[in-house]
């Protein structure tokens, strides 16, 4: 320990004083010496003396002074360490792979389990995890969570002060070699969040209650019982209303305005709004079912910001087809509802509507460019097809977006190839961002999601965009449109194009290969019209029909080949059935040109096994893993792909996975179908 003990700095000059007054005595003596001989001898005795009693001290004081130092610096470490172990903000050393080394009794308080953070301190902590550890010099802070209580945790990585002495220009690289630890400090501020948390539970939230089908269940009821059927909707409103304490004024015949305080959200999310059920179980006899659409604004800012955010919740809500509640934050959105197939809309009040506005913006344009969805279809085309010969009838230059002409649609895409069109008709992504300016105006058909159109960067470069769509719409759908046009309840995007065009006047007439292009986009997504074919489907249809699509040429277009049948036929083959309701299969995507549309005719045929509640096909093609999901009346396969990152129909839906193998997006599958299990919602 003698060996080990080193006096350094200021103390170690103090105590060689006396030896450096020594040698100035020496000094002095000699010079005595030389002025009188006499004076020498008598300094001699007192330097020699003095000397003998430096010595003496310098080999006895010495060592106590060390023994000294030695026990102060014992007291003062353990003064030290009982300030740190008493200290009342919890403090704690960990390694540097985030293991518990020691903690005050303020931090052992804290955490309880001290063998689990001996461990690793995410096992106390999940916040924390390896990645969070200071790897450099700096302090991290980080908010966790302990039982009930909130901390602020300040890491510091602390390097080993006598490595770092040696030299004090050590590299980062050179530090990663030394010994070091993380000083960890928890500063409770579990008053500041359960305040904020009040603050936030009392904060009024702003909501909108629409009836979805009001003038249909009026007019499919007599006078007498209207008023009775509006009474009890209306009672039910207000007795909702009122359990959770919220004031409510009817604004019109079938709107309702409320607001009330947040509290009282978390207990509407676990019912998962029951009011979207009382309603629906209205019955007068009648065949119409009524719904209702709520959308509630939530989040921080003024109540103006709020009920804008309650304004596109209802936007949403109606664009997925109503019977659903939507609950909008500043960033993100959450859906309720929604299980049952849209009630089809008779009247063609609103096709009529859009159908002015799409003509008053194609007339204030010098083109128009069509674009549907990536790996394109027939419905898209067909649908691109129809907005082109509104164009061409309102005088105005028209272009199709397609990158990739899929198997599917090459029968109709050919048709366009003839002298009687335009041979810039049909272009690619590159030559539609040449062309595209503030002239132009872009209608995307048969897809909301900017990322899955055919060129997304079409739409940050259009100053006016139009969305037409039969999807159901969600939460990122596209925000710059001027003219957003969903309605989930259609069967196709051909559908609504076609209604469209009977409104566009100006002696508009599809020609032969126009009307079989959109008969076929119908017949396709409804798969041979048995599936989402309504009253006004075959209005359409019929439509189609008098403009000379003929429908035996179309079937005879889509015939498959033999190749395709035995790739639908080893899938059938291999498919699992989980839980024995949901068929999950996997298609190939070798030898066929497109792997996505036979993955959807596989879907198709999964649902006429007995038992099968739905069917998800999956396809790996260009990196990805594409889902086709199909179901018939029992299951809300739309609702299940946006868990996954996709959307689509009630029944029809589907989705993109990327870096994913078919094994875990399997899985995932699985994993969704229990959760929505667990939920209620499957």
């Amino acid at each position: 320990m003698k060996r080990g003990l080193k006096l350094k700095g200021t103390l170690r000059t103090y105590l060689n004083w006396p030896v450096f007054l020594s040698i100035l005595f020496l000094i002095m003596d000699i010079r005595l010496f030389m002025t009188s001989k006499k004076a020498g001898q008598i300094g001699a005795v007192y330097v020699v003396i003095y000397i003998l009693a430096t010595l003496l001290i310098y080999f006895t004081g010495r060592r106590k002074i060390r023994r000294d130092l030695v026990q102060f610096a014992s007291n003062y470490g353990q003064m030290q360490m009982n300030m740190l172990k008493e200290l009342d903000v919890p403090y704690a050393v960990l390694s540097e792979e985030g293991q518990l080394l020691w903690g005050n009794d303020r931090f052992l308080e804290v955490i309880v389990n001290k063998k689990a953070a001996r461990k690793n301190i995410a096992n106390i902590f999940p916040e924390i995890t390896y990645g969070k550890l200071p790897k450099i010099p700096e302090n991290k802070e980080i908010h966790v969570q302990a039982q009930e209580h909130y901390y602020r945790c300040v890491l510091s990585l602390v390097v080993d002060s006598n490595t770092a002495t040696q030299d004090d220009d050590l590299t980062f690289d050179q530090m990663i070699d030394t010994k070091r630890i993380i000083a960890m400090y928890l500063y409770e501020e579990t008053e500041i969040i359960n305040s904020e948390k009040f603050r936030e539970a009392e904060n009024l939230v702003v909501g909108l209650l629409y009836i979805d089908n009001y003038d249909e269940l009026i007019d499919s009821i007599d006078e007498v019982r209207q008023s009775l059927t509006m009474a009890l909707i209306d009672r039910k409103v207000n007795k909702y209303m009122q359990g959770i304490d919220a004031i409510s004024k009817k604004l019109e015949k079938d709107k309702f305005f409320f607001v009330f305080k947040q509290r009282h959200l978390e207990k509407l999310m676990s019912t998962r709004f029951s009011i979207l059920e009382e309603i629906r179980n209205i019955n007068l006899g009648n065949e119409q079912t009524a719904t209702i659409s709520i959308g509630i604004g939530i989040g921080k800012g003024d109540y103006n910001e709020r009920y804008e955010r309650a304004r596109a919740a209802m936007d949403l809500a109606l664009g997925r087809g109503g019977d659903q509640a939507v609950i909008k934050s500043a960033d993100k959105e959450q859906f309720f509802g929604g299980k049952r197939v849209q009630i089809e809309r008779n009247t063609r009040v609103k096709a009529r509507v859009k159908a002015h506005v799409l003509k008053e913006l194609i007339e204030g344009k010098e083109r128009v460019v069509v674009m549907g969805h990536s790996i394109g279809d027939v419905d898209s085309f067909g649908a691109s097809v129809g907005i082109c010969r509104i164009a061409k009838t309102l005088n105005r230059k028209a272009h199709i977006v397609l990158d990739e002409v899929t198997a599917s649609v090459r029968p109709i895409y050919e048709r366009f190839l003839t002298k009687d069109y335009d041979s810039d008709m049909i272009i690619s992504c590159e030559e539609a961002i040449e062309l595209v300016d503030d002239s132009t105006l872009l209608v995307i058909v048969d897809v909301n999601k900017g990322s899955y159109t055919e060129c997304p960067e079409l739409i940050e470069q259009a100053q006016s965009v139009v969305v037409i769509d039969h999807h159901r719409q969600s939460g990122d759908a596209i925000a710059k449109a001027v003219l957003f046009y969903i309605e989930p309840y259609a069967s196709s995007a051909c559908e609504m194009v076609a209604e469209i065009s009977q409104y566009i006047g100006n002696g508009l007439r599809l020609q032969a290969a126009e009307a079989e292009a959109m008969y076929a986009g119908i017949m396709i997504d409804t798969n041979y019209f048995s599936n989402k074919t309504g009253v006004r489907t075959f209005e359409a249809m019929a439509y189609l029909r008098r403009n000379g699509a003929d429908a035996v040429r179309v079937r005879k277009a889509f015939r498959e080949d033999i190749q395709e049948y035995k790739i639908k036929a080893a899938a059938i083959q291999d498919t699992e059935l989980y839980l024995n309701e949901y068929a999950i299969a996997e298609s190939s995507a070798q030898g066929v040109d497109s792997p996505t549309v036979l993955g959807a005719k596989i879907a198709n045929s999964l649902l006429d096994i007995n038992g099968v509640k739905a069917s998800f096909v999956l396809t790996k093609y260009n990196g990805k893993v594409y889902i086709s999901a199909r179901s018939i009346d029992e299951l809300n396969v739309q609702v299940m792909m946006e868990r996954l990152g996709g959307g689509g129909h009630i029944n029809v839906a589907g989705a993109q996975l990327a870096d994913v193998s078919i094994e875990d997006a399997k899985a995932k599958i699985r994993e969704t179908i229990d959760e929505m299990i667990t939920e209620g919602e499957a």
